[in-house]
């Protein structure tokens, strides 16, 4: 049986709050979900990036220099959200099955 979201939420601590039907609540840090954006575009990146050590002195654009937060969280039918971000990327559809799994256990208050 797939769990369904009863309530998402914008957290103080910069993180996306889930509901679940089971009585789970699980955290979304917004980097973390920027990061497991399962788009074709960052999927392709991660993969190009996949054993390359990190560059310590890579320039930042822009919109890398000032916090990340969700702009906005769209349901797509009964099975996926699209979510936007504030360094305007929003072309990965989240389903609900992949935000369950990805899920953190809510820290403590």
């Amino acid at each position: 049986m797939m769990h369904r979201p009863k309530s998402l939420k914008l957290s103080p601590r910069r993180s996306l709050e889930i509901e679940w039907d089971d009585g789970a609540v699980l955290d979304y840090p917004f980097r973390h979900l920027r990061d497991a954006c399962p788009c074709a575009t960052c999927k392709e990146k991660k993969r190009a990036s996949d054993g390359k050590p990190a560059n310590p002195l890579a320039i930042l654009a822009p919109s890398e220099t000032v916090p990340l937060s969700v702009a906005e969280v769209r349901p797509v039918g009964n099975y996926a959200y699209n979510i936007g971000f504030s360094d305007g990327h929003s072309s990965g559809l989240f389903t609900i099955e992949y935000l369950r799994q990805i899920g953190k256990p809510m820290p403590p208050p």
